[in-house]
């Protein structure tokens, strides 16, 4: 609203002897008076027309999820822990040497290129791909993706957990205001490293990154979110522009919990 300050206008009487000491004085104030109360002329004015003012819409509140913060137990295994948080968060206790123990770990070496890419390895859309306790970079060992990780949710206590690629990222914000963990597929501490793809030995191509890592969100803000980082059990915001970026190297992938 606006407030409009209106000022008053003020008449200064005159000065000279007063009308009772001075007749003539008098009477030429009466004729003065006589002369000025003749009616002024009336002025039309149009009353101003109100205008509507948009209610502000809400600032959005940020919501934290009181999700637990594990470490991952194997060198590589981030995306097992990751998972264990989200079962965690909802009363499943889980360890992830059972977890991972399910996810039939294929342990073949892969088949390389020219300046360090992967040619050809096994299909993190089946299974874990790699040596759990090898590396990422010479590669000995890499990880899983969602459809695993998704079927070991649905398994272990969240039946209606849903996962999958392309994922807006306003539907993981949702998703997180609307106190649902989520686990998501980045890069290690959000690094920006080059990207490749492979073909698994079934044919499928997998996009991949030698520093490919998951972690779980656990909050969100207007700007940021919130993150339980299995690799040194820490939790940390990182702006959302940050996150969105790492999001899309591995095409927006997700697993919801709830």
């Amino acid at each position: 609203m606006v407030t409009r300050a209106v000022s008053a206008g003020f008449l200064r009487p005159g000065t000279g002897t007063s009308a009772a000491s001075n007749p003539s004085s008098a009477a030429a104030a009466s004729g003065a008076t006589a002369a000025s109360a003749s009616p002024a002329p009336s002025i039309a004015t149009t009353a101003p027309t109100p205008v509507a003012t948009p209610t502000p819409a809400p600032t959005p509140a940020t919501v934290t999820i009181p999700v637990p913060v594990y470490q991952q137990s194997m060198t590589l295994d981030c995306e097992t822990a990751a998972l264990q948080q989200g079962l965690a968060y909802y009363g499943h206790h889980v360890s992830q040497a059972e977890l991972f123990a399910l996810e039939a770990a294929d342990t073949r070496l892969p088949v390389m290129g020219a300046n360090h890419t992967v040619l050809r390895w096994g299909n993190p859309y089946t299974n874990f791909v790699g040596y759990v306790n090898g590396s990422d970079w010479n590669p000995t060992g890499y990880g899983v993706y969602w459809p695993v990780i998704l079927h070991l949710a649905q398994t272990h206590g969240l039946p209606n957990a849903v996962g999958g690629e392309g994922y807006a990222p306003s539907t993981i914000y949702s998703a997180l205001a609307s106190g649902h963990p989520v686990q998501v597929w980045i890069e290690t501490r959000f690094a920006r490293v080059t990207l490749g793809t492979w073909t698994a030995w079934d044919g499928t191509r997998v996009r991949y990154s030698y520093a490919e890592h998951s972690v779980t969100l656990t909050g969100v803000s207007p700007t940021r979110v919130r993150v339980n980082d299995v690799l040194n059990a820490t939790q940390y915001w990182v702006s959302k522009t940050l996150f969105e970026a790492n999001f899309a190297d591995f095409n927006n992938m997700a697993v919801i919990f709830r």
